[in-house]
C-alpha cells in the first residue's frame, strides 16, 4: 500500500472537513465576529491578553501536540495500520476537532473559565468540584512525567538543553519587541525565523550539561536529572506566573515553527521518497502488551483523534487569548487537524518498518519518528544524521511548551476551586493568589516526580484522558441542550 495515498486522502479529508463541517459548526452556537471575547473584556495583561491568530494558533498548536500525536499512533500501528489510520481520520474531524472547537467556544462564552464553570451551570455545583479536582490531579500528573522526560532528554541531549535556553532567550526577545518596542509582527518573525535555525546550529556544537556524576549540595548528593528537574521547576514557576506575552505568547509561537517545518519536510519527503507500508492493515483483535484493540485504540491513539488535554488548553490558556470568535476555527478545531496530519505522518513512520524492526523498536516510539523522518528527508537532500537530530530536537521543544501550559492550567484550575470560597476569607482567599497557587501546584508535581511514583501512577493517564474528554464533551452537550441549539 502506497504510503502517499494514506497521506494525501487524510489531508483531503480534513481540508474538506475544514471548510464545510467546522461552517456547520460555527453556525450551531452563533459565531459572532462583533461579540468581545473574554481576552478583551476582561483584559488583565497577565493571563487575559488577545492574541493574533498566528500567534494563538502557535500557543494552541504547540501545548496541545507535545509527544501525544507521535507516541500514540506508532505504539497502535501494532494492531496494523488501517484502523489507526480511519480511527485518526474520522476522531479528529467529528470527535477531536468537536470536542476542541466546542471547549473553545463555551469557555468563551463563559468569561474564559474552564468546562468546571459550564459544568456548574448545566449539572451543578458538585460536578464542577469534581471536575476540577480531577483536572488539577491529572495536570500534576501530567508536569511530574513531562518534567521527568524533559530532564532525562537534557542529560542524553545537551545540545538538546542548550538549544531550548536560548529558545527562551528568543521568546523573551520577540515578546518585548512586539508588544513594547511596537516592532510589526511579520518583520520580526522573518528576523526571528532565522535565529532559531542559529540556536540549533548552536545546541548542537555547544551544549549544555551538567557534572555526569552529579553535585553535592547540603551534604546531598544530586544526580545530574535531579539538577535538572529542579531548574524546570524553577522554569515552569516563572513561565506559570509571567504575563502570557512575556514568554508564553512568543516562546510558543515560535516553537511551532519547529513543528511545521517537521511536518513539512515530513509531507514533501513521503511524497517523492514514496515508501510502502509494510505492516499489515490488520493484525489481531488483541496484542500481548497493549490489550485488545477496543476500547484501547482510542486510549493509545488519544492527541491523533481526541484528547481530554486539549479541553484543558481550550478552555484554560487559549480562551483567555481568544481576540475575535470568528478565530476560534482555525485556533480550536483547525489545530486539530494539523494535528491529525502529524500522527498520519508518524503513523506511517512506523507502519515502512518491517514486522521485526517494527518489533525490535517498539519500545521506543520517538525513535521511530525520528528514523522514519530522517529516513524521509534523505529524498530531499539531507543527511539522514541531520534529519534525525532535527526530529529529535523537536519533540524535546514541544514536551517543554505543553510542561509550562499545563503548570499554568493546574494554576487556573486551583484558583477556581478555591475561588467559589473566597468571599468566606480563610485559606481559599490566600490560594487565590496566582503566586501561591503555583507554588502549590509545582511542589505537588516536583514532590511526584523526586519520588518515583509518576510512573506507577502514569499508565491511568491514557483512561482518565479520555474519560476527561468524554465529560468535556458531555458538558458541551448540555449545555448546548439548555440554550436549545440542534445537537
Amino acid at each position: 500500500m502506497s504510503s502517499v495515498l494514506i497521506l494525501l486522502a487524510g489531508m483531503a479529508a480534513f481540508a474538506l472537513a475544514y471548510w464545510r463541517y467546522c461552517r456547520r459548526l460555527e453556525g450551531i452556537v452563533a459565531i459572532d465576529h462583533a461579540r468581545t471575547t473574554p481576552a478583551h473584556a476582561l483584559r488583565d495583561g497577565v493571563d487575559y491578553v488577545p492574541a493574533a491568530a498566528p500567534v494563538l494558533l502557535g500557543h494552541h498548536f504547540s501545548s496541545i501536540a507535545g509527544a501525544g500525536p507521535i507516541v500514540g499512533p506508532v505504539l497502535a500501528a501494532a494492531y496494523g495500520w488501517g484502523p489507526v489510520a480511519l480511527w485518526i481520520i474520522i476522531g479528529a474531524i467529528f470527535i477531536g476537532g468537536v470536542h476542541d472547537f466546542m471547549a473553545l467556544v463555551a469557555s468563551a462564552r463563559h468569561h474564559g473559565r474552564s468546562m468546571g464553570e459550564v459544568i456548574q451551570i448545566t449539572l451543578g455545583t458538585t460536578g464542577r468540584i469534581l471536575f476540577l479536582v480531577f483536572c488539577w490531579a491529572a495536570l500534576i500528573l501530567v508536569i511530574a512525567i513531562f518534567a521527568q522526560l524533559a530532564a532525562k532528554t537534557f542529560v542524553e541531549s545537551p545540545s538538546a538543553a542548550m538549544a531550548s535556553a536560548l529558545y527562551l532567550i528568543l521568546a523573551l526577545a520577540f515578546g518585548l519587541l512586539v508588544n513594547r518596542a511596537g516592532l510589526p509582527f511579520g518583520r520580526v518573525t522573518a528576523i526571528f525565523l532565522p535565529l532559531m535555525i542559529l540556536s540549533v546550529w548552536l545546541g548542537l556544537r555547544l551544549p549544555l550539561q551538567f557534572p555526569a556524576q552529579g553535585v553535592g549540595i547540603f551534604g546531598m548528593h544530586l544526580s545530574a536529572q535531579t539538577l535538572w528537574l529542579l531548574v524546570l521547576g524553577i522554569y515552569v514557576c516563572v513561565a506559570s506566573i509571567a504575563p502570557v506575552w512575556v514568554l508564553l505568547q512568543p516562546r510558543d509561537y515560535l516553537s511551532s515553527f519547529l513543528l511545521y517545518g517537521l511536518m513539512i519536510a515530513g509531507v514533501a519527503g513521503i511524497c517523492i521518497a514514496r515508501p510502502e507500508l509494510q505492516l499489515p492493515v490488520f493484525t489481531a483483535w488483541r496484542q500481548p502488551k497493549l490489550g485488545t484493540l477496543f476500547p484501547m485504540l482510542f486510549v493509545i491513539v488519544a492527541c491523533g483523534a481526541v484528547s481530554g488535554f486539549h479541553s484543558l488548553v481550550a478552555s484554560g490558556t487559549t480562551s483567555k487569548q481568544l481576540h475575535n470568535e470568528r478565530d476560534a476555527r482555525v485556533v480550536g478545531y483547525g489545530a486539530m487537524l494539523i494535528e491529525g496530519v502529524l500522527a498520519i505522518i508518524a503513523l506511517i513512520t512506523a507502519a515502512c518498518l518491517s514486522h521485526g524492526d517494527y518489533a525490535r523498536l517498539a519500545g521506543n516510539p520517538v525513535d521511530i519518528f525520528a528514523r522514519g523522518i530522517a529516513s524521509f528527508v534523505s529524498a530531499l537532500g539531507v543527511r539522514q544524521a541531520d534529519g534525525y537530530t532535527f526530529a529529535a530536537l523537536a519533540v524535546s521543544a514541544f514536551v517543554l511548551t505543553t510542561l509550562d501550559t499545563a503548570t499554568r492550567l493546574s494554576r487556573f484550575c486551583l484558583q477556581e476551586l478555591c475561588a467559589r470560597r473566597h468571599a468566606h476569607g480563610g485559606l481559599h482567599s490566600f490560594v487565590l493568589d496566582r503566586y501561591t497557587a503555583t507554588l502549590i501546584c509545582v511542589a505537588a508535581s516536583m514532590g511526584l516526580a523526586l519520588s518515583g511514583e509518576a510512573n506507577t501512577i502514569w499508565p491511568v493517564f491514557g483512561a482518565s484522558n479520555q474519560l476527561l474528554a468524554a465529560l468535556t464533551l458531555l458538558a458541551v452537550t448540555v449545555w448546548l441542550f439548555h440554550l436549545r441549539k440542534p445537537l
